[in-house]
């Protein structure tokens, strides 16, 4: 078998609690990922996010706070392909390191390097988008005219 995860590191210039709020709060992820949560991302769930054209549930798997946002998350209608998401917390100077890892993603299964694909892709733009909302305020997905990123 052959498996790929997707794998990124951002340096932010906010607080690991910020950093971690943006994660875990519902109405704060909506300001950079999701524009829509049905639940409260609370640990032991199963919550629901939603853009215009989709929505996903989310099952928080661990929140740990100022350090670690875990989850899992169905990638394709019917929910056969899954993937956890780890979301890892580091001081770094007066910000924040963030290390993602989004998988496994299982190449030899038919469509998933497209999947693996889509998920660097989406990921990039998200994790880009929350630089820019705790940096600078600024929601990048009113000015690229986007629904937001995630799995499509």
């Amino acid at each position: 078998m052959s498996e790929r995860w997707v794998r990124m590191e951002r340096l932010l210039d906010a607080s690991p609690s910020r950093v971690y709020r943006a994660w875990s709060d519902p109405e704060a992820i909506t300001t950079w990922f999701a524009p829509e949560v049905d639940g409260s991302l609370a640990p032991d769930t199963r919550s629901t996010l939603v853009w215009p054209d989709r929505s996903l549930w989310v099952d928080v798997l661990e929140a740990e706070p100022d350090r670690r946002f875990r989850f899992r998350w169905a990638w394709t209608e019917p929910d056969d392909v899954t993937t956890e998401v780890c979301v890892d917390l580091a001081p770094h100077g007066y910000g924040t390191r963030l290390e993602l890892r989004d998988g496994p993603f299982e190449l030899d299964r038919i469509g998933m390097v497209d999947a693996w694909a889509e998920a660097i892709e989406g990921w990039a733009e998200s994790l880009a988008n929350l630089c820019a909302q705790l940096d600078f305020s600024v929601d990048l997905r009113r000015v690229r005219g986007r629904s937001g990123a995630g799995p499509r």
